[in-house]
């Protein structure tokens, strides 16, 4: 044994020489790994500082007030980034002056990448076009085909006749088209304050085209193999080339010496140690042997990690060995039992389904964030059972009134009692502990009504860390696989994988909807396009339709003025929290503001009430159509239940 921790010892200790030897001559890029312009989000390849040289595909001029981006013989604006992303907001003042001018130039071309064997481009939000030549012959069937019940025309251009749906929200693409028609797809002009934007007229083609718009830039595979590689992508002639960044290695004799330099001076140390163990008898394979292995008595009355540790056969007796009738619900983790300790304390004992390495991560992972956590509005971890007990057992208290999903479209709804002032105040304690949360650098990644717990007077507590990540001081989003609960998961988070506070923003703009609708947030029985909640909500308040989504008990056979001003504002605030790009959604601690300023001028819990001053959001806020919503389902594993609590819940 001593001599295989010896070799082991010294094979571990010759690594970083052999690291350091076999990097030491290799050529090393003198091109940055990302770079920043003024007022704009970092850039990396394929994007490259025109002051860098050629170190990537795209360049971009930075100046004071941000940059241009250069793409073939052409110079763009940059208006905005998306973080790392490859997706760039542009300002096209070529296309802006033939849109304001109607020239029909601005309807021929689809906006194509200059050098399309290296990256390819797409544009967001768009238009369809169906550019067809004028025949006389083929007028007749050109009628029939766009019929006028679905398709708008433009025919003032000399040699081409323009069609379009009614909806530029409609960008699927005609199969079998005539031979004389061509798909143009075209920037499309959305409502949009952030960006200056009118209402669209469908009638006039020209009003729905808009000047500034996203740029998605995709790598050709050829080109991201190539990358990967530490390659350079060209495309001289036409044709695609791979240019490899030269790696020298150091010749094997050198690698030999410095193994045995290494080796030696290992074995000189080691040789030190033995002489001082064997003088002073100090056996430290002994010492650390029993450190090792030193058993944690689940018995004893101590403390792992800041919290207590319970014996399993303690919370076996208090839950009367997990009795079915002591359930309070089933999530995706385990089931929670309702349990009394001998010491007269209520308990909720989250029982784990599996005992792997995956479910013991979110076991440490739920002690290591709520043992940090003091917060009214959170809820309390009594403790746990050790790493070496049967079974992995966390205990909370014990919040008697169940969730708040089971008060609004569950077995405890009672409108008499989640009046919308009650629903106020749920959302605004939810939203302090959120803001808490991200004030503590943690993102919670599984808010949704099942994980809100109410007490006897309907205060709400957040549950339910198993998910919820760290989030680094240095960094604005951390990059992981999304897990969550369907309908309340960030799209953005779902399709790019990145990971912000923006991301509980999200999935509390939900919640909001649910407060304000009673519905659920998933639903199968209803429409397709309207099976998540926040699809459906976006489009009720998008159409000005917002008296089809607010739970009509809210109102009553009488409906109070002020209670429909509240719910329209926070209704109003909700969708800013579901929009699909998370620079557009407001943080928690402007949710939590305008909720507390909502409750405030409405004076919703006593009756002398001030008006609520109109809202400008409500006549300029816009549904971004063209952006996915959250995902109600998705390929791969879902790690939390959609319609149970995953931690406590009322029997």
């Amino acid at each position: 044994m001593t001599l295989f921790f010896f070799f082991s010892f010294v094979l571990l200790s010759c690594l970083p020489f052999l690291h350091s030897a076999t990097n030491h001559n290799t050529s090393t890029s003198i091109c940055p790994e990302s770079f920043s312009c003024p007022n704009l989000a970092p850039f990396k390849y394929p994007f490259y500082n025109a002051t860098d040289g050629q170190c990537g595909l795209i360049q971009v001029n930075c100046n004071f007030h941000g940059g241009r981006i250069q793409l073939g013989e052409h110079s763009y604006e940059i208006r905005g980034r998306l973080g790392f992303d490859s997706i760039v907001l542009i300002h096209n003042t070529t296309f802006e002056r033939l849109v304001n001018e109607k020239d029909c130039k601005a309807l021929m071309d689809n906006f194509t990448s200059p050098n399309p064997l290296l990256y390819s481009v797409s544009i967001q939000p768009f238009i369809t076009l169906y550019k067809c030549k004028k025949d006389r012959n083929d007028s007749a069937e050109m009628e029939r085909y766009f019929d006028e019940s679905n398709y708008n025309r433009y025919k003032i251009c000399n040699h081409h006749n323009f069609y379009y749906k009614h909806s530029i929200s409609d960008t699927t693409v005609l199969s079998g088209l005539p031979p004389t028609c061509q798909v143009i797809q075209l920037p499309a002009n959305v409502q949009s304050p952030d960006l200056g934007r009118q209402v669209p007229d469908n009638r006039n083609i020209f009003s729905t085209l808009s000047s500034v718009f996203s740029i998605s830039f995709n790598l050709t595979t050829p080109c991201n193999e190539c990358h990967k590689e530490k390659g350079h992508c060209h495309a001289p002639n036409g044709q695609f080339q791979c240019l490899d960044a030269k790696k020298e290695k150091l010749p094997r004799k050198l690698i030999l010496i410095l193994v045995l330099a290494g080796s030696t001076f290992i074995l000189m140390i080691f040789l030190v140690m033995f002489i001082i163990c064997h003088t002073y008898k100090i056996n430290l394979f002994s010492y650390f042997s029993s450190k090792k292995k030193t058993p944690i008595s689940e018995d004893a009355s101590h403390f792992v990690v800041g919290v207590s540790v319970f014996s399993y056969t303690e919370l076996e007796d208090a839950t009367r060995n997990f009795d079915l009738s002591q359930e309070l619900g089933i999530g995706g983790f385990g089931a929670v039992y309702y349990g009394k300790l001998q010491d007269g304390r209520e308990v909720a004992v989250k029982r784990l389904y599996e005992h792997n390495y995956k479910r013991v991560q979110h076991f440490m992972n739920e002690i290591k964030i709520l043992t940090r956590l003091r917060h009214p509005n959170l809820v309390v971890l009594y403790g746990c059972t050790s790493r070496q007990s049967h079974e992995l057992l966390l205990v909370y208290e014990y919040i008697s009134n169940g969730t708040l999903a089971d008060h609004l479209h569950g077995e405890l709804a009672n409108p008499s009692l989640l009046t919308w002032p009650v629903r106020m105040n749920i959302a605004i304690e939810t939203a302090r502990a959120l803001v808490y949360l991200h004030a503590s650098e943690i993102i919670h990644r599984d808010v949704k009504t099942s994980n809100i717990l109410l007490d006897h007077n309907f205060s709400a507590k957040v549950a339910d860390f198993g998910l919820s990540r760290l989030l680094p001081n240095d960094v604005t989003n951390i990059s992981t696989a999304p897990q969550g609960t369907p309908g309340y998961v960030d799209p953005q988070y779902h399709n790019r994988y990145q990971l912000t506070d923006k991301s509980d923003v999200y999935s509390f703009g939900v919640v909001l909807i649910e407060l304000i609708s009673s519905m659920v947030a998933v639903d199968l029985n209803r429409s397709q396009d309207e099976i998540s909640l926040a699809n459906l909500a976006l489009n009720r308040i998008q159409i000005g339709a917002l008296d089809q989504l607010i739970d009509p008990v809210l109102l009553g056979s009488d409906p109070d003025a002020e209670i429909m001003r509240t719910i329209t504002s926070v209704a109003e605030l909700a969708f800013r929290c579901l929009q699909y790009y998370s620079e557009m959604r407001p943080t928690m601690n402007e949710v939590l503001d305008v909720l507390e300023d909502i409750q405030s001028l409405g004076r919703i819990d006593d009756d002398d009430s001030k008006p609520l001053p109109p809202s400008e959001t409500s006549d300029t806020a816009v549904l971004l159509k063209d952006f996915p919503p959250s995902p109600v389902s998705v390929a791969g594993e879902w790690l939390s239940d959609c319609t149970g609590s995953t931690t406590i819940s009322t029997r």
